[in-house]
């Protein structure tokens, strides 16, 4: 059985791969990032690792934000 490529998870983890193999975070991913997590009451264990993840990857300069 495959995880429904709609689901908040799915959606936030896809994003994360996107961020980080072009080493940018557009207006779009942020909003797109911010969209799937507020849909959400609660954050997992594993939502909170990506949005560490992304934060750190910005903190260290691994990631660049673009337009």
């Amino acid at each position: 059985m495959s995880v429904s490529a709609h689901s908040p998870d799915a959606t936030l983890e896809k994003i994360v791969e996107r961020i980080f193999s072009t080493h940018q975070i557009t207006r779009a991913d942020q909003q797109r990032f911010m969209t799937a997590l507020l849909s959400k009451d609660s954050l997992t264990s594993k939502e909170q690792s990506h949005i560490d993840r992304v934060f750190d990857g910005l903190r260290r300069g691994l990631l660049r934000v673009v337009d």
